[in-house]
């Protein structure tokens, strides 16, 4: 291949947490643009992953978090006409850690109207988005070994494979 013409492939790299508190209860944010989700956003270029988990989390709910281990790696092969300035959005890697609470108290910020603290069973009914749905089962399930998964959010949500790794 004639590296003059290649262009390397871009894909955005994303971090999220499942935050538990002292009580058992997960830290979910009420996204602007949808409904609920679990904190996390972008990787910052220049940043590790960790620290992207660890400054997401503070900057969506003022919640300072411990790092754990990965639950789920997924990936979003869809790609689709961007906004804002954005020609098209790439696929998208994400990679989902169950996280402890350190400090702080939940709020609101930019991005999101509410954050708190909820059951398992609150936040698996407050998720809606079927990708996030399918991230969250991936944590209900996780034994140890994370879960590989594949999807596509447009023109409609469709899990292409879902496996342990």
């Amino acid at each position: 291949m004639d590296n003059a013409i290649w262009v390397m492939p871009t894909h955005i790299i994303a971090a999220a947490g499942i935050v538990i508190n002292d009580n058992d209860e997960i830290l979910m944010v009420k996204a602007n643009r949808g409904g609920w989700v679990f904190p996390g956003g972008q990787v910052e270029v220049g940043e590790n992953v960790i620290d992207a988990v660890k400054r997401e989390v503070m900057e969506e709910t003022g919640i300072d978090i411990e790092v754990g281990e990965v639950f789920c790696i997924s990936s979003n092969t869809c790609k689709h006409p961007g906004y804002n300035g954005v020609k098209e959005v790439p696929t998208k890697i994400m990679l989902d850690f169950i996280c402890r609470a350190k400090g702080g108290i939940p709020r609101p910020s930019d991005e999101n109207s509410e954050s708190a603290y909820f059951s398992r069973e609150k936040a698996q009914e407050l998720i809606t988005a079927p990708a996030i749905v399918e991230r969250f089962k991936a944590y209900l399930e996780y034994a140890g070994r994370p879960i590989y998964m594949e999807y596509v959010t447009r023109p409609n949500f469709q899990l292409k494979l879902k496996r342990q790794i």
